[in-house]
């Protein structure tokens, strides 16, 4: 089976999506990599697009056809966004990236900003504008890579040894999360079969969907429904504690509200809007809403009819269930990152061309999401669905790309929708979509904005 089809397949018996003809796949090709990354780039969205298909057949018997561009999925992989006379702001924090310990590699993710001062203040490196990169790899070589992760991780920071594939599924981490479905569903006895009307032509208009992350992943996915008409509301923490990167990615077509969760205000507002909601994506650890009083049952007890999705770093199980990451980290612990070093014969780790295990998750989130309102439109149940950047890294590992596969054709002018995308930030363009339905087009309501601009509050249906 090509990987192609096996991803497609494991993301489908995942997903609980209906079995059909494979959709057109356009455009041969591959990103340059040692993992099949274009292949996970195609599956992925072409199940976001199956499972919205499936729902509008839950009301009209009959699915939309899909089509994906494997290249522009992948070209989605990377970014989506063209700014026309202006610059995007840096991504990374100045800190944050590889170094070289005392018998490996480590990379530190310093974009929040307790990340960095947890990661500075174990390494004894003020933190103010006289770090540098310079300073801490001098700090990082004074360590062996585990005990580093282990303290940076203690003092609340986040951090990634490089292992390799083979050490990473002897860790009890890498056994616990090789161990954990792709998704886990449950499915809960809701008050009634939802009536919303679901045109094909914008099927998710007036479903309500709550994001509760940060990036990539989650935001991907509340990205891809937004596109289908869904009033997506994202709740942000105050600027205090964490500093935004990728807005004009990630919060297309979205509302976004700051709240304060350390207030009683804050946690009140919190639960009427779980309680008005059709769809929750939250990325919190898996202990974290739990410690605010809104564990599973608590969120299920406000709004039995919910499908709630949720996503972690490491997985649901096992020692480091509760530790923090992101896609460059989970790249770094799972192998893939000296896969890549080894593969290409470099000197430093070589992690995947794209974030692809946060791209990928983030359109697994979508599919299960709209699984659940399927679901829901059937028989009234509610639903969750979780899964970890972890996991969809052990999909993709021991999947590899066909060294004589030929690199995509470059971007062009061509490859962007027409439609000019005026941002808070200044006019863009955006990538045609990746993916096609025969009745569906996709569209954003709105342009892509900074944080905190709307009430956090739901519109009237």
């Amino acid at each position: 089976m090509s990987s192609l089809s096996y991803f497609l397949s494991e993301i489908r018996k995942a997903a609980r999506l209906p079995e059909r003809p494979a959709p057109l796949f356009a455009e041969p090709g591959a990103l340059p990599s040692v993992y099949a990354v274009s292949d996970l780039a195609a599956a992925s969205v072409a199940a976001a697009g199956e499972a919205l298909s499936d729902l509008i057949a839950a009301r009209h018997g009959t699915p939309a056809e899909v089509a994906v561009d494997r290249r522009l999925a992948s070209f989605w992989f990377k970014s989506s966004l063209r700014p026309d006379g202006w610059e995007l702001p840096p991504v990374w924090d100045p800190v944050a990236g590889d170094y070289q310990t005392g018998d490996g590699w480590i990379r530190l993710h310093t974009n929040a900003p307790h990340h960095r001062k947890a990661a500075l203040s174990v390494l004894g490196i003020r933190n103010d504008e006289t770090a540098d990169r310079t300073k801490v790899a001098a700090a990082v070589a004074e360590w062996d890579g585990t005990p580093l992760e282990d303290a940076i991780v203690a003092a609340g920071g986040c951090a990634g040894e490089m292992r390799s594939a083979e050490a990473w599924a002897a860790h009890p981490q890498g056994k616990a999360v090789a161990a954990e479905p792709l998704l886990r569903h449950e499915s809960f006895a809701g008050p009634a079969a939802a009536a919303w009307e679901i045109v094909p032509s914008r099927p998710l208009s007036g479903i309500r969907v709550l994001d509760l992350t940060r990036v990539l992943a989650g935001p991907t996915a509340t990205r891809f429904l937004a596109g289908y008409g869904a009033d997506v509301l994202r709740i942000d923490p105050p600027s205090d504690l964490w500093s935004e990167a990728l807005e004009e990615e990630m919060l297309l077509g979205k509302r976004s509200a700051v709240l304060d969760l350390r207030t009683a205000e804050g946690m009140e507002r919190l639960k009427e809007l779980i309680a008005g909601a059709d769809v929750m994506v939250h990325g919190y650890r898996s202990d974290a809403l739990a410690g605010f009083g809104l564990d599973s049952a608590r969120r299920r007890a406000l709004n039995p009819g919910l499908v709630d999705v949720a996503l972690c770093a490491y997985g649901w199980s096992g020692p480091w269930a509760k530790r923090r990451g992101f896609d460059s980290i989970v790249q770094m612990s799972s192998g893939i990152a000296e896969t890549g070093m080894l593969h290409y014969k470099q000197d430093k780790p070589t992690p995947l061309p794209v974030q692809a295990l946060d791209y990928a998750t983030g359109f697994i989130l979508a599919a299960a999401a709209l699984s659940g309102l399927a679901e829901r439109v059937r028989s009234g149940a509610g639903s969750s669905f979780r899964t970890s950047l972890a996991r969809t890294a052990a999909l993709l590992e021991g999947r590899f790309e066909d060294p004589d596969a030929r690199s995509f054709a470059p971007e062009t002018a061509a490859d962007l929708a027409p439609r000019v995308e005026n941002t808070h930030w200044g006019p863009a363009r955006r990538l045609a979509s990746p993916v096609e339905l025969s009745t569906t087009p996709v569209f954003w309501d709105f342009p892509a904005g900074p944080i905190g601009t709307s009430g956090p509050v739901w519109r009237s249906r």
